[in-house]
């Protein structure tokens, strides 16, 4: 059998399904078996099937997306699919969301070994890691010029077109029950990919994407609902003086798309003199010792494009991806960088960051859509992060004018309080006690027991 580590691509209009990978001489089950993982190096032994590999999604422009599958842990056949989306934009999902959140390894100082996540989202469901847009990670174009015109709409039809060809190659997918869950910047990724399954379904009789519902933590939401939360939330920790905020106040319209001078001004000096070298990521939590001094950022709150912090939390973690994941035996064991790609794998794009193109203002009324269509829908926030707080997320959900179901409640992880809770109809909004921006890196167990009572349809425990 040969192993074709480039897909042929095709040209899909939104209302027909023409995906045939006959057209690259491999069926999809053969490029599945090309795709598995024997081992990763330094990996513990594992029960679990991994499939890496390459899915095209626009073959004149040479858009090539990059994907790490981890089966679940037991019953994986009876387990629904999960994939996750990293934000940014332009983060990568193998750094973060498999690397230091949810996947089923961390990897050690050295980026010499893997060892084991006990609260691993594995145990509960397929996770799927999509490294998007082409740009990210070991996504790649061939086409210079579209790293510097990435924006929302090509990067939720390139997840869309991704999807449909990587169930060809993975046809026991098909029909299985499919959530989307991720972070940051992916409050836009998420719905938007949500938005086009359900409008692509709609043509078919029999889709093959079984999406049931999303999920999303500290998410872009609102430009304008956004800012003002993000402002309330650094005076309301007195992180910014009274008067550094009344002047944002005065002189900041978080309706319009530039910012004034004096708004410009008052949000530098917030950040330059007031916030200290803090993680804002994760403002009660220790900064990398190697990066202090270079934690604090100046958020202008331009637009939606928030620049994610060079490191993790360990809080050093985020290197240690960045030197395991650049090791050649890695990208072998891993079918990644078969083409050679001119410049190192790193954990963000500030290509696509800088040059991000259309944004949605608002993800407000696309949330009403997709209630609409009867998905489940969950949004949740770590408390302690300043750069997309709880306030924030609360000012936009507010907004949505939704009837509630089950009122203002504390849940519980063990005998403690995880979080506190509210469940409207078509949407659960929940928080999570002491977890900053990436809630399953900081709470590890009660994102667990989060992502537990989101796929069982059940409310967060009471006691």
């Amino acid at each position: 059998m040969t192993c074709l580590r480039r897909t042929a691509g095709v040209s899909i209009s939104f209302l027909l399904l023409a995906l045939s990978l006959q057209a690259a001489g491999v069926s999809g089950t053969e490029q599945q078996a090309c795709d598995r993982i024997t081992a990763l190096p330094g990996q513990p032994p594992v029960a679990f099937a991994q499939f890496s590999g390459y899915v095209t999604v626009h073959k004149r422009h040479g858009r090539a997306l990059f994907y790490w599958l981890t089966e679940a842990a037991t019953d994986a056949p009876r387990k629904p699919l999960l994939l996750w989306l990293n934000g940014g934009p332009g983060c990568s999902s193998v750094a973060y969301g498999a690397s230091e959140e949810i996947g089923p390894f961390r990897i050690n100082r050295t980026g010499s070994s893997l060892f084991l996540n006990k609260y691993s989202w594995n145990r509960e469901a397929n996770l799927l890691f999509l490294e998007s847009p082409a740009g990210v990670g070991f996504s790649y174009a061939n086409t210079s010029k579209d790293l510097k015109t990435s924006g929302d709409k090509r990067t939720a039809q390139d997840a869309l077109v991704f999807l449909l060809r990587w169930m060809q190659r993975f046809p026991q997918y098909r029909h299985r029950d499919f959530y989307i869950a991720g972070e940051s910047y992916a409050g836009h990724y998420v719905p938007q990919l949500a938005k086009r399954i359900v409008e692509y379904n709609k043509a078919f009789s029999n889709p093959v994407i079984n999406l049931r519902g999303f999920m999303v933590g500290n998410a872009v939401t609102d430009n304008h609902y956004d800012r003002i939360g993000t402002v309330t939330y650094w005076w309301t920790h007195s992180m910014i003086s009274d008067k550094t905020y009344r002047t944002i106040l005065a002189h900041c319209n978080f309706t319009e798309a530039k910012n004034t001078p004096q708004c410009n001004s008052a949000l530098d000096y917030a950040a330059d003199h007031e916030f200290g070298d803090i993680d804002q990521y994760s403002i009660y939590t220790p900064v990398c010792a190697a990066m202090a001094g270079n934690a604090t950022r100046k958020l202008r709150l331009r637009g939606t494009l928030l620049r994610r912090r060079p490191y993790g939390y360990d809080p050093c973690t985020e290197s240690y991806a960045e030197r395991y994941y650049n090791r050649r035996d890695v990208q072998e064991a891993m079918h990644a960088n078969t083409t050679g790609i001119p410049y190192k794998w790193t954990a963000c794009s500030d290509v696509l960051i800088k040059n991000w193109g259309d944004a949605e203002f608002s993800m407000l009324p696309t949330y009403k859509e997709l209630m609409a269509a009867g998905l489940r829908i969950w949004v949740f926030s770590g408390d302690t992060d300043s750069v997309v707080p709880v306030t924030a997320t609360k000012f936009s959900l507010n907004h949505l004018n939704l009837t509630l179901k089950i009122p203002w409640y504390p849940w519980y992880s063990g005998r403690q309080v995880g979080g506190w809770t509210e469940v409207y109809e078509g949407l659960t909004f929940a928080t999570v006690r002491g977890a900053g921006h990436e809630v399953p890196l900081f709470q590890p167990e009660r994102a667990f027991i989060l992502l537990e009572s989101f796929l069982a349809g059940r409310s967060l425990p009471k006691s």
